[in-house]
């Protein structure tokens, strides 16, 4: 067993040594340790929705499903023998510890790199979802870059002036790269901030698509006060492009549905 440290927390090193690392039939690596409130079945559909051609790219990383993840409070660390900065685990909840945790934290693992994502502090099976997917999005992305397919299909709807955004990184990093002047003539490309609005369009679209793999949801949940969301058709071209570029695993669906106004 793991051994327990102050304040009921253990080293995230020592809960990935003790957990049984398992492999879901599309090579996704994953574990889940403590009162974490997830069926093992729900845990299972959700880490297999990840396409084999995403978790394909996925194999220096391992996801580790616990009910708080923390790193240092305060800059002190949570750890008083250490003398560095240090992941801790809370295999119990409580409401104090769930103030200083955050939703995952990358922890180094001897050769893998080790994903802690808080299943307790994350409310709902969809929060829980989308914070994974977020972070095979990103993880893909690093490794595979953006397809030409869809950096043209994205940077035509910016040059179209397609309303809203997929993430506040991506609506951030758009309004930089192509400015407008203020008598309507556009500015130079920022190729910099260019890139870096592709790789959070499409992390973004490979996410929410792996999202609509796993769990039935409404676009409007997607939805955050600091920038517009992206109209649903343009997000919905996104996303066909990438069930094209990968396809669902057995016992998936893609499917987008309008719903009519009344």
């Amino acid at each position: 067993m793991v051994e327990v440290v102050q304040m009921g927390l253990v080293q995230a090193t020592a809960v990935a040594r003790e957990s049984e690392l398992l492999k879901a039939p599309n090579g996704v690596r994953y574990a889940a340790s403590g009162e974490n409130n997830l069926a093992q079945s729900d845990l299972e559909r959700m880490v297999q929705a990840v396409p084999v051609t995403i978790a394909g790219a996925l194999g220096g990383r391992a996801y580790y499903f616990v009910p708080l993840a923390l790193g240092s409070r305060d800059g002190e660390t949570l750890n008083a023998k250490a003398n560095v900065e240090e992941t801790m685990v809370a295999l119990t909840y409580t409401t104090e510890l769930s103030d200083q945790a955050i939703c995952h934290r990358d922890v180094p693992l001897g050769g893998v790199d080790g994903v802690f994502i808080s299943t307790r502090l994350l409310g709902d099976r969809f929060a829980l979802a989308f914070e994974f997917f977020i972070n095979v999005g990103h993880a893909f992305v690093d490794v595979a870059g953006v397809p030409k397919g869809f950096a043209d299909l994205v940077w035509t709807q910016v040059l179209a002036d397609v309303r809203g955004e997929t993430s506040q990184d991506a609506w951030e990093s758009r309004a930089k790269a192509l400015p407008h002047a203020k008598d309507g003539d556009r500015a130079t490309i920022d190729e910099r901030a260019r890139n870096e609005y592709l790789d959070a369009a499409f992390s973004d679209a490979v996410a929410i698509y792996q999202l609509s793999l796993a769990v039935d949801f409404d676009y409007a949940e997607l939805r955050e006060r600091e920038y517009p969301l992206l109209a649903p058709r343009s997000l919905a071209e996104r996303l066909r492009l990438v069930a094209l570029l990968f396809p669902p695993n057995s016992g998936y669906e893609f499917a987008i549905r309008y719903r009519r106004r009344n």
